[in-house]
């Protein structure tokens, strides 16, 4: 019988269970010890590999990039533990990933779609007509792995001097562009700042949020009662005190915006913690922000708050079952993450991944 992998300490399954250990063979999680077999051992405390639910390969601060760049990108998620990444936009078609055993599962929501001159240059799909956007989220719904991504506001340079973040898309559109992705089979998922995108995009059915950090006290609570989750992204929103002193000048409405935003990052996340929202851990990688960072945003989330247990559980079963991803059960494929200490306890164990198994092979 060919080797198998050991697993031995804390296996945790999910939010209640935990076993002392688990094999790996032919790729593959079991719980049974297999008869007659030449075993390597990994003791710590073992995770579902963790998620990175708001993560760009295939972009960075220019736009796209090339496949050797793309590559880097996900190797250095990889390494950090990262083995499920859901894509939140790239210009780039990184369908190619889906097959490279060594790099992480990803799941792929097409391009950011905007408006021209109302998102960043060369990163989205810019529509010049408002009307387009549900023919396009079809398209960008077959185009993915059952995601799309909008992005719902954004500053409007038109206004000059007051020029401040605005939502893009009519409300009656926004609610056939929702439906025209739920017809497809996808979901949606947003890109908003401002408060004035919340309750439209609520409105349409959206499945999840990205950053929304404008959401008020109200927002909130019925943010919780929809079930829709929200990415915090907190490393991208400890930036907007940058982005708030680039703007201060020609747009010092956006900048005042974008300060107090930045300023009660903190609050705005435990308050969505408090009320019972799904808070997901994305770190936006990409753009702006380096892979491999998971470690710091559940950090950041911790320090926001949330407890630890929540923050790794957010991190990694938890939103596997919500993307419809097996996690540690038998026979799934062997996704792990092992850790010297337990990083339920410590969070900083998180940026010290002893071992990394993918698919059954340790690639770290």
């Amino acid at each position: 019988m060919a080797d198998v992998l050991r697993l031995r300490g804390t296996v945790v399954l999910d939010d209640e269970r935990e076993v002392g250990e688990a094999w790996v063979v032919g790729g593959r999680l079991t719980f049974e010890r297999p008869p007659g077999a030449t075993t390597t051992t990994l003791d710590g405390w073992v995770l579902p590999g963790l998620v990175d639910v708001h993560c760009h390969i295939g972009l960075a601060r220019n736009g796209a990039v090339d496949r050797a760049t793309a590559e880097r990108q996900a190797v250095a998620d990889r390494d950090s533990g990262v083995l499920l990444v859901r894509d939140a936009g790239s210009p780039a078609d990184t369908s190619w990933v889906h097959a490279r055993t060594d790099l992480p599962r990803l799941i792929r929501a097409g391009h950011h779609l905007a408006r021209p001159k109302r998102y960043l240059r060369h990163y989205g799909r810019e529509l010049p007509d408002v009307q387009d956007l549900p023919g396009a989220v079809h398209a960008e719904a077959l185009r993915g792995d059952g995601w799309v991504k909008l992005v719902a506001d954004w500053i409007d340079r038109d206004l000059g001097h007051q020029g401040d973040l605005r939502p893009l898309w009519p409300d009656d559109v926004l609610v056939r562009a929702v439906a025209a992705a739920h017809d497809a089979g996808a979901r949606v998922t947003a890109h908003t700042f401002a408060t004035e995108s919340i309750d439209p995009l609520l409105d349409a059915g959206v499945d999840c949020l990205e950053h929304a950090t404008g959401a008020d006290a109200e927002q909130v609570e019925r943010i919780a009662l929809l079930g829709v989750p929200v990415t915090a992204t907190l490393l991208q929103v400890a930036q907007f005190e940058a982005i708030a002193a680039q703007g201060q000048e020609r747009y010092p409405r956006f900048a005042a915006r974008m300060r107090a935003m930045g300023e009660r990052r903190y609050a705005h996340v435990r308050d969505l913690h408090d009320a019972g929202v799904r808070v997901l851990v994305g770190t936006d990688a990409g753009g702006t922000i380096g892979h491999g960072r998971i470690a710091e945003e559940a950090a950041e989330l911790v320090a926001a708050g949330i407890p630890a247990r929540d923050v790794v559980a957010a991190a990694s079963w938890r939103t596997r079952a919500w993307l419809g991803v097996d996690g540690a059960s038998e026979g799934a494929s062997a996704d792990v993450v092992v850790y010297d200490t337990d990083p339920r306890v410590d969070i900083g164990a998180l940026r010290r991944p002893a071992a990394v198994v993918l698919r059954g092979t340790r690639v770290r």
